[in-house]
């Protein structure tokens, strides 16, 4: 897929601040989706309709996954690419994962979608770190619901 519209990570960022909203963060709170990056309160309706006029943008996702801001990284999982996601930037994003709601996100908007699923699926669940055994799980449900290709043997 191309991309929808040009758009810069810097804009990006401002557009998310703008939609930020202090009692969405203490609500997200009070459900345990804290972080150690900036969390914006964005609803998840805005961050869908963000992505979807920004579409596929794969080096705008590693851009805004690197600003560490909690909403930024759940956009970059949405607008990332999967053919082009590689097990290195799987690894470096699981690691970066401190809450479930991104574990969550990154799972079922992008991790399931890539050629390294399975193997990660099985490699993740026997890991110690908290969300990294969440995301294996996780993608164990995601494969089983979604991927209709694959046999029940998998």
């Amino acid at each position: 897929m191309g991309r929808k519209c040009h758009a810069d990570v810097e804009d990006v960022l401002k557009e998310l601040e703008s939609f930020g909203d202090e009692k969405n963060v203490e609500g997200m709170a009070r459900f345990g989706i804290t972080s150690e990056a900036k969390v914006l309160g964005v609803p998840k309706p805005k961050l869908r309709e963000i992505a979807r006029r920004i579409g596929k943008n794969h080096e705008l996702a590693i851009k805004l996954w690197e600003s560490g801001t909690h909403e930024a990284r759940i956009l970059a999982s949405m607008i990332a690419q999967p053919e082009k996601v590689d097990e290195k930037l799987m690894e470096k994003w699981v690691k970066d994962i401190d809450n479930w709601d991104l574990c969550d996100q990154c799972v079922m908007n992008l991790f399931w979608r890539t050629k390294f699923a399975y193997r990660k699926a099985v490699k993740w669940s026997q890991r110690e770190e908290e969300f990294v055994k969440r995301a294996g799980f996780a993608l164990m449900a995601k494969l089983a619901i979604s991927d209709k290709r694959a046999s029940d043997e998998n």
